[in-house]
């Protein structure tokens, strides 16, 4: 009985041991996941900013993101404009799938389904405290029980706006927490971004410091309607052309000192090292005087062709800056290219958390790029936006080729059972073919000297252009 009972004693014990065991390596584990943050600017062009050649534009904080980490000059965001760029880079398909064609206007009963699957939700499951910080802009009854909001997506913690910060980046009354109106604040939207995110970090560092996080911080700036704080714009009166561009340098400065108070924080609060830090754009530059409140919008996508609305590269190639301390090497200038459609599976794969077997993602993981090195596609980059501004609506990027195709139908913003065996009956025509590694600007269509490059491209672009319109919701 005595030995027993001293058996007994002896096995509980190995299994406390254990059980402990098991508890710190749980911890230990929790503790090596990285953290993540996104920054995304709105409308950044890709030549808005210091490093990527700016001749004016000061951005100290990014070239410093940029000096100790990767600058990407093939950084591609999901869509030429707003909505769609954040549903795919939220769940790393391609926004037709989702059903967002196009930019959202307020009241619109269009919105990114609770069956999408986004880096959030996927981010909780693995244990992470998620945040959004900015501009939603994934639905058009923002803060409505009608439709799927910021916490449907898989965020802990929300704040932010549909769409613009209004009246203007300068005092902004339409943010919402977390289900809740806050009224009017005092300052500029990208501080305001950064003093939300940053709160919520210091109280998530304090309650639960192990505990990986997931941040969105996603800046309203530099779209307009543009306000900056009068002693950048003073800065800038020297060197632009009138007192409105002056207002746009003075914009994209100011993103820069909000994107340096984030970066301090994660210093401060010693996460900084375990921390992979994104910073890129939805979309590509405003056109200054498209519609009649784009009067300070001086982006510009130089030296690509065309500007946001566009599928040429301008439109949504984009800045792209990555850090991340001991994982990433200081200094590198990267030319393979990367899409934000590759945040989720690259984020679940550092996170250790796993994507539904079943979803038909259209990103790809990017580890590889970390040490320069080009990642394996299973399918090339494609974006089919039916309400672009230049003629060709459909364009491909495949390794070092660019394609770009008509389509025989008028223009849309969204694929409803009125429209929908119109644009399944379209037919893709005019192929052009561009070696946009060697032609940046796609100027010299090669289509009529390389046929056989040609006709392998026009397949490669006809059999994903048919996969993706087969799988893109309908709305009813």
């Amino acid at each position: 009985m005595k030995f027993k009972l001293l058996l007994a004693i002896a096995l509980t014990a190995a299994c406390l041991a254990h059980t402990f065991a098991d508890a710190a390596n749980g911890e230990e584990a929790a503790e090596a996941s990285p953290n993540i943050v996104v920054i995304l600017c709105d409308d950044l062009g890709y030549g808005d900013i210091e490093c990527y050649g700016h001749p004016h534009i000061k951005t100290p904080h990014l070239n410093k993101l940029a000096a100790e980490g990767i600058r990407f000059t093939n950084f591609y965001s999901a869509a030429p404009v707003c909505s769609p760029s954040r549903v795919g880079l939220l769940t790393g398909r391609s926004p037709n799938r989702a059903g967002v064609y196009d930019f959202i206007p307020g009241g619109r009963d269009i919105y990114m389904r609770a069956s999408e699957v986004t880096i959030p939700q996927l981010l909780k499951e693995a244990g992470y405290a998620t945040c959004m910080s900015g501009k939603w802009h994934c639905n058009g009854k923002f803060n409505s029980a009608n439709q799927p909001q910021p916490d449907a997506a898989g965020f802990d913690h929300w704040f932010g706006t549909q769409n613009n910060a209004s009246p203007s980046h300068e005092n902004p009354k339409n943010f919402v927490r977390n289900g809740e109106k806050v009224g009017p604040l005092e300052g500029y939207s990208c501080q305001l971004v950064v003093d939300e995110a940053v709160t919520w970090l210091k109280g998530q560092q304090t309650k639960s410091p192990k505990q990986p996080f997931f941040m969105y911080v996603a800046f309203h700036e530099p779209h307009e309607p543009v306000a900056s704080p009068k002693d950048l714009v003073e800065q800038y009166s020297s060197v632009s052309g009138s007192g409105n561009e002056a207002q746009y340098f003075a914009n994209v400065a100011n993103v820069d000192v909000a994107v340096g108070r984030l970066l301090a924080t994660l210093k401060a609060l010693n996460v900084d090292e375990n921390t992979l830090v994104v910073f890129t754009s939805d979309n590509g530059p405003e056109t200054l005087h498209r519609y009649s409140r784009a009067k300070n919008s001086f982006g510009r996508a130089t030296p690509l062709r065309g500007m946001k609305l566009w599928t040429t590269d301008a439109g949504f190639r984009v800045a792209g800056i990555m850090r991340w301390p001991g994982k990433i090497k200081s200094g590198q200038v990267v030319n393979h290219p990367v899409s934000s459609l590759d945040f989720l599976p690259t984020f679940c794969e550092i996170a250790g958390a796993a994507p539904p077997e079943d979803l038909e993602l259209d990103g790809s993981n990017f580890l590889p790029v970390f040490e320069n090195k080009a990642l394996v596609r299973a399918k090339p980059l494609l974006w089919i936006f039916y309400n672009a501004l230049n003629e060709r609506r459909v364009a491909m990027r495949d390794g070092d080729w660019k394609v770009l195709a008509k389509l025989n139908i008028e223009k849309a913003v969204n694929v409803t059972k009125e429209n929908e065996a119109e644009v399944k009956a379209a037919e893709l025509s005019d192929f052009q073919i561009f070696k946009i590694t060697e032609d940046v600007g796609e100027s010299k269509d090669l289509s009529l000297v390389m046929p056989e490059k040609l006709a392998e491209l026009k397949q490669r672009l006809m059999a994903n252009y048919k996969e993706l319109l087969d799988g893109s919701h309908i709305w009813k």
